[in-house]
């Protein structure tokens, strides 16, 4: 894979110093690709984002740290590494019901997982061997049923979650904290090679990033994200794995929680899940039946996204828009635009008064909807 200009654009973006991912997204919708972006004037990024901001954008004319372009060019040069844009056809539709969708997505590994239908798996690094043993058979059993199994990559559930995918027949998912040039933590370094021969690793995180402890709670709402439901093994009270269950809650996701003994400090957090509406679970078809899984709904994996039609009739738009609160992913297969273009849009009529963000990433129109 070559590092287009297009591509180095979206990379500089990504790597603008103190730009976040929702200010980065802001600029998009506001002004459009990153190649249009960097040649925009001065002008055009006031009320969009700061003075600072603005300067930080316009002296970005080559990716920070010094010499990235060269690294993410040598390392896409190898077999199954990938750089996936939002614009990309092949970015995961499921991410876009995120507030904060990563603009750029490092991929190793097999691309034609993110098609499958998925399922997120999370729980403690310091698991009962019980817990491990629930997670792999579980994982297993749900990866035959046709679901791609997503984690973290962690010690404890994750690392036994990923060895069930791994072993059934619709793979894994590893959503990593680091650069995917790093191996975290080491003592999944002969998983991590079986991910990237067998399954497919994520990240967000440029390439040499290491696994700072603010990237695992930013990495834990993709896992949240790209599956259909979060099934929660074993988490203590206030663990990663809630927060995890508690984004994807958010997202309009499904919860599952497998109970465990009243005694266990590994148990409480799966408790209190389920005190608070989780589907508890005992088996991988409890899972399955919850989700219909099966039935045309869950059972097609989502296409990839369309090439845009430049431009869509506004009465075209409200036609695919409706009524009813809809999510993105739908937006973008009843448009046929690509993830920008249809950003822009929103944006615009969100500007105006039209329609409105709802939770969940979904949008509805408002009095001023043709």
């Amino acid at each position: 894979m070559l590092l287009t200009a297009e591509l180095q654009a979206w990379l500089r973006l990504s790597l603008v110093p103190g730009l976040g991912v929702r200010s980065q997204l802001h600029l998009l919708r506001a002004l459009g690709e990153p190649e249009r972006i960097f040649s925009a004037p001065r002008s055009a990024f006031k009320d969009l984002i700061s003075p600072q901001l603005t300067d930080a954008v316009l002296s970005a004319t080559v990716p920070s740290p010094v010499g990235i372009v060269e690294l993410t060019q040598a390392w896409l040069l190898e077999p199954q590494h990938h750089l996936l844009t939002l614009n990309d056809a092949l970015y995961p539709a499921s991410l876009l019901s995120l507030p904060d969708p990563p603009i750029v997505l490092y991929a190793k590994g097999d691309l034609n997982l993110l098609k499958k239908p998925a399922l997120s798996i999370v729980g403690s690094r310091n698991a009962t061997p019980q817990g491990i043993e629930h997670a792999q058979q579980f994982a297993t059993h749900l990866s035959n049923a046709g679901l791609c199994i997503v984690s973290g990559m962690a010690s404890g559930i994750d690392a036994a979650a990923h060895r069930g995918g791994l072993a059934g027949r619709s793979s894994s998912i590893a959503v990593v904290g680091t650069g995917l040039d790093r191996i975290y933590p080491a003592s999944n370094r002969e998983l991590a090679h079986q991910l990237a021969a067998a399954g497919l690793l994520l990240s967000e995180f440029a390439l040499g990033s290491p696994p700072l402890p603010m990237h695992f709670p930013q990495r834990n709402r993709i896992i949240a994200a790209l599956g259909l439901g979060c099934l929660v093994v074993e988490a203590a009270l206030g663990s990663g794995s809630l927060i995890t269950a508690k984004q994807a809650v958010d997202l309009g996701r499904e919860i599952f929680a497998i109970p465990g003994s009243i005694h266990s400090p590994q148990a409480k957090g799966c408790h209190a899940l389920i005190k608070s509406g989780a589907k508890l679970v005992e088996s991988g078809d409890d899972i399955l039946s919850e989700l219909c899984f099966g039935n045309d709904l869950f059972s097609v994996a989502v296409e990839p996204n369309k090439q845009a039609k430049q431009p869509l009739p506004e009465d075209e738009f409200w036609q695919a828009l409706g009524w009813d609160p809809v999510d993105i992913e739908t937006l973008i297969l009843r448009t046929g635009l690509t993830n920008v273009a249809l950003y822009e849009i929103l944006l615009g009529f969100e500007l105006e008064g039209k329609l409105a963000s709802l939770p969940g990433g979904r949008y509805q129109r408002i009095g001023g909807g043709v």
